[in-house]
């Protein structure tokens, strides 16, 4: 579940680890770079789309982190954590994005309509559409702020020192950003209640 924790090796454990392949691609080899973004473009991929909900937004997420992160690969300190690092700059853009988005609706230039055949199939039962278009809409309702945090620690399974890290914000704020958006979609009642 989640953000994958892919080995830095490929799948049948052969080939470069990330830190090699960063090397590689620091000293200017293409097929260094290619090579990390068909091992981690899936993943990044995955996450791009369970922080934004839309699968229109998720090709042009991928490309522009994994753009950010070959232009920045001399920032990375440690090769071998290449894959947090990633992820940290997707969570970063997915939070530009949603805010962009909010924004953009607020001024009337963007309709918010989901649009919810790709999670649930043509043929999904009308009350399945109608739940899954109400729970799409509360989230959809939260702040980047709050959504990110949220999403990273219930749909990605992440601790919360791991979405601190992500986000760039203390693990004290992540646990009260977390907090306030189950909160605010009414999460947080049904964990008292039990």
């Amino acid at each position: 579940m989640g953000v994958a924790r892919e080995s830095s090796a490929t799948r049948s454990g052969a080939g470069p680890t990330d830190a090699a392949l960063v090397v590689s691609s620091r000293a200017g080899e293409d097929w260094a770079r290619e090579a990390l973004f068909r091992r981690h473009a899936r993943a990044v991929g995955g996450l791009a789309f369970r922080l934004t909900g839309r699968d229109a937004d998720v090709d042009d997420l991928v490309q522009e982190s994994f753009m950010i992160a070959f232009e920045r690969l001399d920032r990375l300190e440690n090769p071998q954590a290449f894959s947090a690092w990633l992820f940290g700059i997707v969570v970063r853009r997915a939070h530009k994005l949603l805010r962009r988005r909010r924004l953009l609706t607020r001024l009337g230039f963007r309709d918010d309509e989901l649009d919810l055949e790709w999670v649930t199939g043509s043929n999904a039962p009308p009350d399945v559409v109608t739940e899954l278009r109400e729970i799409y809409a509360r989230i959809e309702s939260l702040p980047p702020s709050l959504r990110i945090p949220l999403v990273l620690r219930r749909v990605e399974g992440l601790q919360h020192a791991e979405i601190a890290q992500m986000t760039g914000a203390s693990i004290a704020t992540v646990k009260r950003r977390i907090t306030e958006a189950e909160d605010t979609l009414g999460i947080g009642q049904e964990k008292k209640e039990r």
